[in-house]
C-alpha cells in the first residue's frame, strides 16, 4: 500500500474515532438533560437502598455501584443502605459442613448458624463496603441493629404446603429459628447520621426482646426502615432483572395489587417473594414508589432512579 492511500486510511479511521467520541458526548449530555429534573425533584429526599449479597463484589458492576451511590450522595440524596450476604453465607456453611435449608427464601437458622450469620455479615460484608465506600470519597459508617438500638427483632414463623405440595389446602408451621423480622426501628440514629452527613450501612441483625440475635431478611429490614423514616423510595438491588411475569419478561411497572397477584397466582417464586412483599407494604405504608432492579448490571441504580425508562419493576400505590 502508498504512502498516500495509508494516509488517507488514516485521515479515515481519525475522522471516524472522532464522530464516535461526539456521539459518545452528546449521548451523555441527553443523559444529563434528562436527569436534571430528577435531581432537583429527589434533592434531600431519602432512598434506602438493599444491596444483595449476590451481587457484591462480584464484578465491576459493585465498584459502579458504589460510584452510583457516592454521585447520589453528592447531589444532595440521603442514603441509607442494607445489605445482605446469602451466598457469602452458604459458603461458610458449607465449609464448615453445616446444611442450609430454606422456607419461602427465608433460611431456617439454629444456634450454631445464628453465630456464622453474624459473623458475615457484620465482621466481613458490612465492613467490606463501608471501605469501599470510602475509598470512593464519602464518608460511611457501618452498624447492626444490635447497635446504638438501631433496631429490635422478633421471631418469625411461617407457614408451608403439606408435603410441598402447591395445591395442598393443609399448611404446617415450620420453625425458622433465630429468624427474625424488624418490631422496631430508631429513627433518631437516622437523623444524627443525615447531620454528620454519614451514609449508614446496615447489615440486617438484631437482638429481640427475649435477648436473643436474630437474622433478619435483608429487604425485609429495608422496608421497615424506609417506612419508619419515610423515605421517598426504596430500592432493591439483588442479581434478577426485576419482577417477572409467567413469560419470563421482566414487568416495568406494577401498582400494589396487580403485584399481590403475581404472588398469589404462584407466578413469583422463592427469594423473591419477600422482595415484592415488602415493595408492596412500604408504599402501602407511605414510601412513595418502591423498584426491584438488577444490581449486577452496570449503573443500574442512576438508569432506574435518573432516567425515564428505569431498568427494573417499580411498584407505585
Amino acid at each position: 500500500m502508498s504512502g498516500n492511500k495509508k494516509n488517507q486510511n488514516q485521515v479515515k479511521q481519525n475522522h471516524q474515532n472522532i464522530a464516535e467520541v461526539q456521539i459518545d458526548e452528546l449521548l451523555r449530555a441527553e443523559v444529563l438533560s434528562e436527569a436534571l429534573p430528577y435531581i432537583r425533584d429527589f434533592a434531600g429526599e431519602t432512598f434506602v437502598i438493599k444491596y444483595g449479597g449476590s451481587a457484591i463484589g462480584t464484578n465491576n458492576g459493585f465498584e459502579t455501584f458504589i460510584k452510583n451511590i457516592c454521585l447520589l450522595k453528592s447531589i444532595g440524596i440521603n442514603i441509607v443502605i442494607v445489605h445482605g450476604g446469602g451466598p457469602q453465607i452458604n459458603k461458610m456453611l458449607e465449609r464448615l459442613g453445616i446444611e442450609s435449608e430454606f422456607v419461602d427464601g427465608l433460611r431456617i437458622t439454629d444456634a450454631q448458624s445464628i453465630e456464622i450469620v453474624e459473623t458475615v455479615l457484620c465482621g466481613q460484608i458490612n465492613k467490606f463496603i463501608v471501605e469501599k465506600i470510602s475509598k470512593h470519597g464519602c464518608k460511611a459508617i457501618g452498624v447492626s441493629g444490635k447497635d446504638y438500638d438501631l433496631m429490635k427483632a422478633e421471631r418469625l414463623s411461617a407457614t408451608y404446603k403439606k408435603n410441598n405440595n402447591p395445591n395442598s389446602k393443609v399448611e404446617e408451621l415450620v420453625n425458622l429459628g433465630f429468624v427474625g423480622k424488624p418490631s422496631f426501628v430508631n429513627t433518631e440514629f437516622f437523623g444524627v447520621v443525615d447531620e454528620l452527613d454519614f451514609i449508614p450501612v446496615i447489615a440486617p441483625i438484631a437482638t429481640g426482646e427475649d435477648g436473643y440475635t436474630y437474622n433478619m431478611n435483608a429487604d425485609t429490614v429495608a422496608g421497615a426502615i424506609a417506612v419508619a423514616i419515610s423515605a421517598r423510595k426504596l430500592i432493591l438491588l439483588s442479581d434478577t432483572d426485576g419482577v417477572l411475569d409467567s413469560g419470563g419478561k421482566t414487568i416495568s411497572s406494577l401498582k400494589q395489587e396487580a403485584a399481590l397477584n403475581l404472588i398469589t397466582s404462584g407466578t413469583v417464586k422463592g427469594g423473591m417473594i419477600p422482595k415484592l412483599e415488602t415493595a408492596i407494604a412500604a408504599v402501602e405504608n407511605g414510601v412513595t414508589s418502591a423498584h426491584i432492579i438488577n444490581g449486577l448490571k452496570p449503573h443500574a441504580l442512576i438508569i432506574e432512579v435518573l432516567t425515564k425508562s428505569g431498568g427494573g419493576t417499580m411498584i407505585e400505590q
